[in-house]
């Protein structure tokens, strides 16, 4: 798994959202169902702010309970970023352009 977002303190446990501290779920349709999924990280229920996650591999415990935002070509880039200590890239990592996009349909990650 891949995590970031903390813009509050660059350590894993700062957030905060647009809407202020946090924001309320959304909904959980989409399933943790292979690698690649980019979701909301969050401390529980409605606690929702900047930190995110992507999944490397499929991930049923984390539905119900993180959003399912975007796919594969994020994963691919961030995978390839070398790292240190601590599993850190050694140079930031910034996601500088996003698109929100309402599914009609259930979605299914292709798993390759």
């Amino acid at each position: 798994m891949i995590q970031g977002g903390d813009i509050v303190y660059g350590n894993g446990y700062g957030s905060i959202s647009i809407y202020g501290p946090s924001f309320d779920d959304e909904n959980f349709i989409i399933k943790h169902t292979g690698p690649g999924l980019l979701s909301m990280a969050n401390a529980g229920p409605n606690t929702n702010g900047c930190q995110f996650f992507v999944t490397a591999i499929a991930t049923p415990w984390l539905d119900g309970f993180h959003v399912v935002l975007e796919g594969m070509e994020v994963v691919r880039t961030i995978e390839n970023t070398p790292t240190g200590s601590n599993d850190r890239p050694l140079n930031n990592v910034i996601v500088d352009t996003c698109t929100v996009q309402t599914l009609d349909v259930p979605y299914d990650v292709p798993l390759n």
